[in-house]
């Protein structure tokens, strides 16, 4: 419970904060231009029996705009008069057109208003990333120091790799660090440079491997190899039962080979299919009961364990990736197998450092939509409860920051859809008059708006469908 609260908490903070600096752009050049704007809502207010919906609210003396929260945490609006918006507010616009009104200004001004939020929330993320590479720095590990190779899949080995090989880049450039840009650069690459037992090689690639394949196949395509060496033991786990202990490196697990944490880890997914096939105790009890064999000191000793079902207690401890069979012990994480590297900047450094940063995060961002439109794309579509889960389980403000600027950078793209109801779809119609100097019809308008609001339902309706049916186990 305090996970999920700590979770919330941080979504809730970033998202009212974007939410509220992108009306807040609107807002800026609607008063730029003297528009006059209705209401400022964080979050949305509607109405409720006798209740206006919301939480919060006041008007200052000698102001056109009334100000407040609603009860709805799903965004918030700016209500500026004189336009066709996602209020749907006709009667205003039956009345002769003002001079403060949005459609009485000139459609430059217009178009102003409109990109006003997406602009901010772009400047925003630039910033952001340009403030945390000023005070954090850039931390990651090179992936060409990762001397214990990569682990492939079969798809990956099909192409040439091999488990142990150390990856250096491709034509376009070397790697980084081990992020989905890796794999975006092999899906694109049509060469890879790698060190293979200690000579250096490469080989050809196809240049369009299917991107959400790689990252979404079990095991995945390529992952850092890490040693099959315990770390820590769980007091009160299978592992502490069998007397597991730190140092100790599994090498077979019922009956098979492992030469990795990763094989080891692919060996319980195996259990964990077999385990959801199983249809009674007996079954199940089979399916959880293994054997493992361990090396300790050069000599070797077989245990059988008892796999625990369902210990909620050790999922942020467990060596599993999944979360019904538990053993209880944890293996070193990268970075205490590998030294990180740290790049720092100044604060003059740190500003084009950041845009470049928020530029590659945007660049990637863009080219993997085209997954969207696929049928594994659009199962991996997640609502609130996919976002919320980003957000670390603990107070991290390196994290929660770079979590909201990325949040930021998806706001301002989606935002510029050319869809009716947002932002985009309003700057299609306005670019339409600017070039053939004919304003679309009120009555347009308002139909492209009912249909853009429901293209928008339904999304939501899919995405957070999704985030319920992966919670069933469905997905």
């Amino acid at each position: 419970m305090e996970v999920f609260l700590i979770r919330l908490l941080q979504f809730m903070l970033a998202i009212g904060l974007l939410v509220l600096l992108h009306e807040g752009g609107h807002f800026f050049f609607a008063k730029l231009f003297g528009v006059r704007v209705d209401k400022f809502y964080l979050f949305f207010d509607p109405s409720i029996w006798k209740w206006d919906g919301s939480l919060f609210k006041f008007k200052p003396k000698n102001s056109d705009t009334q100000y407040g929260v609603g009860w709805l945490p799903l965004g918030g609006y700016c209500k500026i008069a004189g336009m066709i918006d996602e209020s749907f507010d006709t009667e205003q616009m039956k009345q002769p057109e003002q001079p403060w009104e949005f459609r009485a200004k000139p459609a430059w001004q217009r178009l102003l208003v409109m990109i006003g939020g997406v602009l901010v929330n772009f400047l925003l993320a630039l910033f952001i990333y340009s403030m945390i590479l000023f005070y954090w720095g850039d931390t990651y590990i090179p992936v060409k120091n990762m001397t214990l190779g990569m682990k492939f899949n079969t798809e990956a080995k099909a192409l040439g790799f091999k488990d142990g090989d150390i990856l250096i880049g491709t034509e376009n450039g070397e790697f980084k660090d081990f992020s989905a840009d890796l794999y975006r650069d092999l899906s694109e690459a049509k060469r890879v440079d790698l060190i293979r037992d200690g000579k250096k090689m490469s080989l050809n690639l196809p240049g369009d491997i299917n991107l959400l394949g790689m990252l979404k196949t079990e095991p995945a395509f390529v992952r850092p190899l890490v040693p099959a060496e315990i770390d820590s033991v769980m007091e009160g786990t299978p592992a502490a039962e069998i007397g597991l202990q730190k140092g100790d490196r599994i090498v077979a697990f019922n009956g098979k080979a492992i030469d990795s944490y990763n094989e080891f880890s692919d060996q319980i997914g195996i259990l964990e299919d077999m385990m959801t096939a199983a249809k009674t105790q007996a079954d199940s009890l089979k399916v959880r009961t293994a054997t493992i064999v361990v090396e300790r000191s050069a000599e070797f000793r077989t245990d059988s364990v008892e796999f625990a079902s369902a210990i909620a207690k050790l999922d942020t401890l467990s060596v599993t990736l999944t979360s019904d069979l538990k053993v209880g012990f944890a293996v070193k994480a990268l970075a205490g197998i590998y030294e990180p590297y740290t790049r720092e900047y100044g604060f003059f450094e740190s500003i084009p450092a950041g845009i470049k940063y928020g530029w590659n995060v945007l660049a990637g961002y863009v080219g993997d939509m085209k997954y969207v439109f696929t049928a594994d794309g659009a199962k991996s579509l997640g609502g609130f409860g996919a976002i919320g889960s980003l957000f670390p389980p603990v107070w991290d403000w390196y994290l929660f920051w770079k979590m909201t600027a990325f949040l930021s950078i998806i706001l301002a793209f989606m935002n510029i859809l050319p869809i009716p109801a947002l932002d985009g779809g309003h700057v299609l119609f306005l670019l339409y008059e600017m070039v053939t100097r004919r304003k679309p019809s009120e009555t347009f308008m308002i139909r492209a708006e009912y249909v853009g609001f429901g293209i928008l339902i339904l999304l939501m309706v899919v995405a957070n469908l999704n985030d319920i049916l992966r919670w069933l186990g469905y997905m």
